[in-house]
């Protein structure tokens, strides 16, 4: 039978609702949408998408090393923008700190997200290699 088990980092913030940065099934992990919060200070890392998208990224990557994996491993991605102009600037930063790995994506324009000046918001599904 398939265990789950609640994937925390230490290194992160806690979260502000009722639900898990990670959920660990087997050898997948669901990553929660992660914001451009820095966790040693509570605060977004800038008000610009370029720095909000590389401190979830490095968000994403500390709850997959909690659960035993990388960013290599990324099978999938969901992005959720404030702002669909702001669609390049992103891209730049995913596409450099993945690398030549290239998850499935999903990109969207949402009518808001959760956090004062918050411009973008990043999921994941992973596995333990």
């Amino acid at each position: 039978m398939s265990q789950h088990a609640s994937v925390h980092a230490a290194n992160l913030a806690k979260p502000v609702g009722p639900y898990s940065p990670g959920m660990l099934l087997d050898r997948l992990i669901f990553v929660s949408g992660q914001g451009g919060t820095d966790p040693a200070t509570g605060q977004l890392v800038g008000a610009d998408i370029a720095s909000q998208t590389e401190q979830c990224l490095k968000n994403i990557q500390a709850i997959l090393r909690a659960a035993g994996s990388d960013l290599p491993h990324v099978l999938r991605c969901g992005v959720f923008l404030l702002d669909m102009r702001e669609f390049p600037e992103m891209n730049a930063v995913y596409a450099r700190v993945f690398g030549d790995h290239r998850p499935a994506r999903t990109t969207i324009q949402a009518a808001g997200l959760p956090g004062e000046g918050l411009r973008v918001e990043i999921d994941a599904i992973g596995y333990v290699p």
